[in-house]
């Protein structure tokens, strides 16, 4: 690979928030770009963004559009992945995809670059990225897996609305605003639009995020599961999820109890690998009541862990708060990230 080498890049899904957020950290030169090609539906064709100060039109994405383009990111739902991947990979393009329709393909690897960055080496032209609520958890896990080991992972989400679109943001200020007003509130989106019933947001919890599978849990719950342990390279890991969506716009939060392996790890072994963990901040002092929120994480690239403890009654059992912003580390970044992991191995 020529350290000189600059990269004709395509966004799908390019007027979306993902998307946005891929195309400003694009700006930022993560690797050397010589062209980008917004994509998007035929409503937005023709119209235009701007990419470093350049006024450059969007388009309609179509399986023409990936002609001489070295890296696609998708970022436009599932359907539009399943419909045009494929047709990028065929015109020579490296597909790194945000949707969820390639994570269990066994021939697809699922990468977070702080945890299994070597499996970009294994692609056949498309790598996906996970889930957002899995990204946080495993970038906070791996550390600790790597020095103690893991035989156990439950999980609690408290799930920012953003996650769902900037429709079910806007629902959130509506709705937030016909309770102040003593209206009754609307909802036509929550927990999941293609479900039958709707719930409102507003000063609300709402324990499904996604629709149920038949055993009982929601498919952001087995997506959880599910990832965890391909990416993790452990498929007898013990993991358990419950996902709620909150009130919050941005940034997931989840509290997550741990079992190691080893058994005799102490509260201070596991800050002290969190401390060094890759794309990790520890921010964990009771005494100044410092610990993370959705507000103090939205906006950045790093995932934050606090409220680190001992379980009272298991040895190897520990308590963590792992708090990210879903839309950058759980979704923009990380599919740069992939792209960059790509350039820096010759992938590409």
């Amino acid at each position: 690979m020529s350290q000189n080498k600059q990269y004709k890049v395509a966004v799908v899904g390019a007027t979306g928030a993902v998307g946005q957020k891929i195309i400003q950290y694009l700006e930022e030169e993560p690797f050397q770009i010589a062209t980008i090609k917004p994509l998007s539906s035929k409503r937005s064709a023709g119209k235009t963004m701007k990419f470093k100060g350049e006024e450059v039109t969007i388009e309609e994405a179509t399986p023409d559009s990936f002609n001489d383009i070295d890296i696609a990111f998708f970022s436009a739902g599932g359907s539009i992945s399943e419909r045009l991947a494929q047709e990028a990979v065929k015109s020579g393009a490296i597909v790194v995809d945000n949707t969820s329709a390639f994570r269990m393909d066994e021939n697809v690897p699922l990468v977070v670059p702080e945890v299994n960055e070597a499996d970009v080496k294994k692609h056949q032209g498309i790598i996906a990225n996970p889930n957002c609520s899995t990204i946080q958890m495993v970038v906070a896990l791996k550390p600790i897996q790597e020095a103690f080991g893991l035989k156990r992972v439950i999980v609690s989400t408290y799930q920012a609305v953003s996650g769902a679109g900037l429709s079910a943001q806007d629902e959130l200020t509506e709705q937030t605003k016909q309770y102040l007003n003593g209206e009754e509130m609307v909802a036509n989106i929550l927990p999941a639009g293609s479900d039958k019933k709707h719930y409102p947001i507003a000063f609300n919890a709402l324990p499904q995020i996604d629709v149920f599978d038949d055993n009982g849990y929601t498919k952001e719950e087995l997506k959880m599961i599910n990832e965890t342990k391909k990416i993790m390279h452990e498929p007898d890991l013990h993991v358990a999820a419950t996902c709620v969506r909150l009130p919050v716009f941005t940034s997931h939060s989840e509290s997550v109890y741990i079992e190691t392996d080893k058994t005799d790890v102490t509260v201070n072994d596991i800050k002290e690998v969190l401390k060094s963990g890759e794309g990790l901040i520890l921010e964990d002092d009771p005494s100044t009541q410092s610990y993370p929120t959705p507000l103090s994480a939205a906006d950045k690239k790093e995932v934050f862990v606090g409220r680190v403890r001992q379980d009272l009654d298991t040895t190897n059992g520990f308590h963590l708060w792992v708090v990210s912003d879903n839309l950058v580390k759980g979704a923009a970044w990380n599919t740069v990230q992939i792209a960059q992991s790509l350039v820096k191995n010759g992938l590409v």
